[in-house]
């Protein structure tokens, strides 16, 4: 895959405005500020290809982002962020659960949490509604560069049991500080595509 040839295909707030394309589609999903921008970054080996804000909650609209012509990776709008309206929240809400469950070109959802907090009730909301649709999930614990190594396999456990994760999902430990989980995660992506 050639990494140099990336563009943004469209910003769609609905359906009608999803891409007319057959590629496979990798969803990417998280609450605000776990680093799903920077977790995008890292694996396209871009600065700010997907832009990085000190303002949770910028992801507004479901960004297309074709990679090469052979996938393309859905930036969805981050969860639980406290500082937009109820309505607006709704309104994502609705937004994301319409392409989650209609999008016949989505593979595979990377579903990310931080690795230093146990999961929040919208992480576990997420990660049981793509099980209950059988969407595959990949999950990915960000930011590992915050916690010591020797606690990794503590907040793995925590994470898995807030999640009653289901070992046939794919489990990374993922920084984008050091690019721990790098490879993981494209072998992990590979498999959908």
């Amino acid at each position: 895959m050639n990494l140099n040839n990336l563009k943004l295909t469209i910003s769609a707030p609905s359906k009608q405005h999803y891409p007319e394309s057959d590629l496979p589609e990798i969803a990417l999903a998280g609450r605000s500020n776990v680093g799903k921008s920077s977790f995008i970054n890292t694996l396209l080996n871009r600065k700010n290809f997907a832009r990085t804000s000190g303002n949770p909650g910028k992801t507004q609209l479901l960004n297309f982002y074709n990679i090469d012509d052979t996938v393309h990776f859905v930036d969805v709008p981050g969860y639980g962020y406290a500082r937009v309206s109820k309505k607006e929240r709704e309104k994502w809400g609705k937004m994301i659960e319409e392409y989650l469950i209609t999008r016949e070109n989505l593979k595979a959802v990377v579903s990310l949490v931080d690795i230093r907090h146990e999961p929040s009730e919208d992480d576990c909301m997420m990660y049981e509604f793509l099980k209950y649709h059988h969407i595959p999930v990949i999950l990915v614990a960000t930011k590992a560069d915050k916690v010591p190594r020797g606690k990794w396999n503590r907040q793995e456990s925590i994470i898995r049991k807030a999640l009653r994760f289901d070992s046939t999902d794919d489990f990374i430990i993922f920084s984008s500080f050091d690019k721990t989980g790098l490879d993981h995660a494209w072998s992990a992506i590979e498999k959908y595509l």
